[in-house]
Order: structure tokens, then sequence, then C-alpha cells
């Protein structure tokens, strides 16, 4: 049982997964895949059932929930405190992370939009 909403925990497909994200289209689970793959996470994918039985019949999308192996990780640690890198090694932003942003940048997100207050002592 996780001890807050970031930090969840379930069985996916018979493997004990912290969950990243629930509810998921496929582009989202595939970018996050491939993110989390780069970055030496184990990546397990399951598709979510219909709730009723009417959904069953229909074309609606498929949704996906997507986790990692690592107990340990925490998508919010793993994005504000910078661990997570591209495939062109530059550190994850929140909007890459969240599909806002094609380019990650390594300015920190606490100096985004402001270049000319940038703290030079931490970097």
């Amino acid at each position: 049982m996780a001890l807050n909403k970031n930090h969840e925990f379930e069985e996916l497909d018979g493997v004990k997964c912290c969950i990243v994200e629930r509810g998921i289209g496929q582009e989202r689970a595939q970018f996050l895949r491939t993110l989390l793959e780069g970055n030496g996470y184990t990546v397990v994918t399951v598709t979510l059932a219909p709730k009723t039985p009417e959904a069953e019949g229909t074309e609606a999308p498929a949704l996906f929930t997507l986790g990692v192996t690592d107990m340990t990780f925490n998508a919010v640690n793993a994005v504000f405190g910078r661990f997570l890198r591209t495939r062109e090694g530059k550190v994850v932003t929140l909007a890459y992370w969240q599909q806002k942003d094609s380019e990650a940048e390594d300015i920190p997100y606490f100096d985004f939009g402001h270049p000319d207050q940038a703290s030079s002592t931490l970097r």
C-alpha cells in the first residue's frame, strides 16, 4: 500500500511494480517505455480491461497502466531530482516528461524562463 498517491505499488502481469502512470494511451505508454528503458529501468505495461460489459463491444482506444520493477522509483523525484536523461544525454524536464516540449534542456526547472536570474552557485 502506498504512503501517498505518487508512490503506488501493484502487481502487473505477475510482477510487483511501482506504478508510473495509469489510464494512458498507446503513444504515451510508448514514450514513457522508451524513456525509462533508456535510463535502465525494467518497464511492465498492461492493458486496462473495460469497466462495464457495454464497453466491451465498443471500439474505444486501449488504455494502459505502466510500471517499473524498481520499487524505489518515484516519477516526481526522478524528474525534479534530475535523475532521468534523454537518449541525447540531456536532463528530462517537467515539460519534456509531460510531452509539452520535444526538447529536454539543461536549465534547472527553478531557473526556466529566468535566464537573467540564473543562480551560478548551483551549477
